[in-house]
C-alpha cells in the first residue's frame, strides 16, 4: 500500500482533467502543424523534384540548412529571437511555427524522395499521351508516389505529436508542462505523474504507428 500511495493521491479527476487539458494543447498543436507542415513540405518538396534552375537550389540549401539543426533551438528562435527583429508570437504560435518550419524540411524530403521513387518512364509516358508536365505529375507520378509516400508520413507525424513535448522550454501549457505542474506541488510524486504522462503519449503514438504498419503491409 505504501507503493501504491502516490499513486493514489496523485490520479484524482481534478489532475486528470488537468492532464487531459494540457493533452488537448498538445493535440491542438500537433494538428495544426501537421497540416501546415504537409502543405509546405509538398510544395518545398514539389519544387525541388521539379528541378526548378535556382529555386530548386536555393530550397535545397534552406531544407539541409533546418534538418541540420536542433528542434529545440528553433523553438528558442522563434520565441526568443524573434521578437528582436519585431516578430512577437505568443507561445502557442510559437511552437506550431517552430514545428512548422522544422517539420516542412523533413517532410520535404520525404515526399521528393517519394517523387524520385517513380521510374523516370512514366513521365516519358504521360508526355507522350498528351499531357503536359504538370498534368503529368499530377495524375500519373503523384497518385503513385504518394502511395508510397504514406508510412514515411505517417511515421515523421508520430515524431512530431512526441516532438510538441519540447515546447515545454518556453512555457507551452502542455501535457508535459501540466505534469510538471502537478508533480511541482506534489513534492516527490514525480512517478505517478510521469508514467500517466507516458501513458497518454503511448496510446496516441501506438494508434499511429499500428496504422502506418498497417499501410506498409499494403505496400508490400
Amino acid at each position: 500500500m505504501d507503493f501504491l500511495a502516490p499513486f493514489i493521491e496523485v490520479y484524482t479527476p481534478e489532475h486528470f482533467k488537468f492532464l487531459l487539458e494540457g493533452f488537448g494543447v498538445t493535440l491542438k498543436v500537433a494538428a495544426i502543424s501537421i497540416v501546415l507542415s504537409f502543405i509546405i513540405g509538398g510544395l518545398i518538396g514539389t519544387l525541388r523534384y521539379a528541378r526548378i534552375p535556382v529555386v530548386s537550389q536555393l530550397l535545397a540549401v534552406i531544407v539541409e540548412t533546418i534538418r541540420n539543426l536542433p528542434l529545440l533551438l528553433i523553438i528558442f528562435f522563434t520565441y526568443f529571437a524573434l521578437p528582436e527583429i519585431g516578430i512577437e508570437m505568443e507561445i502557442t504560435t510559437a511552437a506550431i511555427a517552430a514545428l512548422t518550419v522544422f517539420e516542412s524540411a523533413m517532410l520535404s524530403e520525404i515526399i521528393r524522395s517519394g517523387l524520385n521513387s517513380i521510374e523516370k518512364g512514366q513521365i516519358e509516358a504521360g508526355r507522350a499521351s498528351g499531357l503536359n508536365y504538370i498534368q503529368t505529375l499530377r495524375f500519373i507520378i503523384m497518385p503513385q508516389a504518394l502511395r508510397r509516400m504514406v508510412p514515411p508520413i505517417v511515421s515523421q507525424f508520430i515524431s512530431l505529436l512526441k516532438d510538441t513535448s519540447l515546447a515545454v522550454v518556453i512555457a507551452l501549457p502542455d501535457l508535459l508542462h501540466n505534469g510538471q505542474i502537478i508533480y511541482a506541488q506534489k513534492g516527490s510524486y514525480v512517478i505517478p505523474v510521469f508514467v500517466m504522462v507516458a501513458l497518454m503519449y503511448f496510446i496516441v503514438n501506438y494508434a499511429l504507428s499500428l496504422i502506418a504498419r498497417r499501410l506498409e503491409l499494403k505496400q508490400a
